[in-house]
């Protein structure tokens, strides 16, 4: 595995992304998110992780080896054909990359994980079961893993419980089907997370322009810069009312009516 690409911070440090790539990418495919925020003088006290999966079979590609943070063995049924070990790995690999934020100073609370795809995947199970508090959990075209399991992985007493989870899905997907995304989300609010899922009309397995400001709403709520000034702050705040308002009267996701694996090829 490749070291991990980093945007450092402009300003001060006081807060970090870690944003993982899907099957098949590398970190650098992702960099132009910290670029563009970059150019905007957007979230200049935080850095950007952008890590590499390392290179490893597939076997539903016949074995082909590509970045993956986990193998995909069949393209249905797949909670009885899922890689835990590679998902482990995974998650312990990014579990690092986080303590080593909190060592470096960097609050738990001011460290934002985030992904998309396989990476979405990873950063649902790697934040919900995180010991430390983190600011804020990205899950776009994203699905639980481990379904069975997911629970019993959480540590109890767990400090993320009331941690958001912002999840964005196109409605077009044909990998990562936007059914997954809602049962995901709803088995998410189920066993008591704070979801926000997002669905966008017309958007297959990519990111769309209205997804990233989305993510870039959270951003600013969940890791203001903490050297703005009084308009800044009056923005952030209007942002959080707004939010939390979305949240209090978007209607509850109710698509449960299948029990197929939540799970996708990518």
């Amino acid at each position: 595995m490749s070291a991990p690409l980093a945007v450092p911070a402009m300003n001060r440090h006081t807060a970090t992304v870690i944003f993982l790539h899907g099957l098949g990418d590398q970190g650098a495919g992702w960099i132009d998110l910290a670029v563009n925020w970059r150019r905007r003088q957007k979230f200049t006290e935080t850095k950007f992780i952008f890590p590499n999966a390392p290179s490893i079979p597939i076997t539903l590609n016949g074995g082909m080896r590509m970045p993956g943070w986990y193998d995909i063995k069949a393209i249905d049924d797949f909670s009885t054909e899922e890689d835990e070990a590679g998902i482990m790995r995974s998650r312990t690999t990014i579990h690092r990359l986080i303590d080593a934020e909190i060592a470096s100073g960097i609050p738990s609370e001011r460290i934002i994980i985030g992904g998309f795809s396989q990476g979405g995947a990873m950063s649902l199970l790697s934040g919900a079961t995180c010991e430390h508090k983190l600011g804020g959990i990205v899950a776009l075209s994203g699905y639980m893993l481990l379904k069975n399991k997911f629970k019993d992985l959480v540590p109890e007493g767990s400090p993320n419980k009331d941690t958001d989870i912002f999840m964005g899905h196109g409605d077009q997907d044909p990998l990562v089907l936007t059914e997954w995304g809602r049962m995901t989300a709803a088995k998410m609010s189920e066993l008591g997370w704070k979801v926000d899922l997002k669905i966008y009309p017309g958007l297959k397995h990519s990111a769309a322009p209205k997804e990233i400001d989305d993510f870039e709403d959270y951003l600013h709520v969940w890791i203001p810069d903490l050297e703005e000034g009084p308009a800044h702050l009056a923005i952030v705040m209007l942002t959080a009312a707004w939010l939390l308002y979305r949240r209090r009267t978007r209607p509850r996701s109710t698509n449960m009516r299948r029990n197929k694996a939540i799970v996708a090829q990518e």
